[in-house]
């Protein structure tokens, strides 16, 4: 468990180093699917509070059994309608809104006076494989979720190209900071451009993003199978 606090420590150091960082708080999410309790509880232990769960009855068994820890849960993965409930119910934040009904489904089950944090996620690679709308649909589904009063819009999520050249990469964070710049000066609650993960968050912190999901060079392999 001292690699993962080690971990935690060089991902710091890397992100702080970082020559954009001085412009913006980066925040760091601990992707922590397939992690048991041990590795969670070390990597709290470690100073992190943020971690990103992609499945919901397996984050569910771990916020129960870690429920004496201050963790805000984010909810990254795709979402079921049928798991609506669960997960408005039991996340602070989820990342990976892309349709119109998931966004009225988690609305309906959240207080309005705690408003579950919404990122829209965009599929920026227009890849089949991969969830999330498409960048003309963007402004639309935005006001759509803006009006719905659980909710709080808080910004966009992508999951860029991992085989891409470098400049095609370039090119989707580009695109992904100029909607989120536009989505700013239209709402208030925008705060977010969630980009980067182990293979590539120091060069998307450089093209923008202010939160990166990262689980792999935090927790090495998984342990749950």
């Amino acid at each position: 468990m001292l690699e993962i606090k080690d971990n935690i420590k060089t991902v710091r150091e890397e992100i702080e180093q970082n020559p954009n960082t001085g412009e913006k708080n980066i925040r760091l999410v601990a992707v922590s699917k397939g992690q048991n309790y041990s590795a969670i509880k070390a990597a709290f232990d470690a100073g992190q509070s943020i971690f990103g769960e992609n499945y919901v009855q397996e984050a569910l068994e771990k916020k129960e059994f870690l429920n004496s820890l201050d963790i805000e849960w984010h909810f990254i993965g795709p979402i079921q309608s049928n798991k609506c409930k669960l997960i408005s119910e039991h996340f602070s934040w989820v990342q990976t809104v892309d349709r119109i009904k998931i966004a009225n489904k988690l609305n309906q089950n959240r207080d309005t006076k705690n408003p579950l944090n919404i990122c829209i996620q965009i599929n920026i690679s227009d890849e089949a494989s991969k969830s999330g709308i498409n960048v003309s649909e963007v402004f639309d589904f935005a006001e759509l979720v803006h009006n719905l009063k659980s909710l709080n819009l808080r910004g966009i999520m992508a999951i860029p190209s991992k085989e891409s050249e470098r400049k095609t990469l370039l090119s989707q964070y580009k695109t992904m900071r100029e909607i989120y710049e536009k989505l700013k000066i239209k709402y208030n609650s925008i705060d977010t451009l969630s980009m980067g993960m182990s293979n590539d968050y120091l060069l998307a912190i450089q093209n923008g993003s202010n939160l990166v999901r990262i689980g792999t060079k935090i927790f090495g392999k998984r342990k749950i199978q």
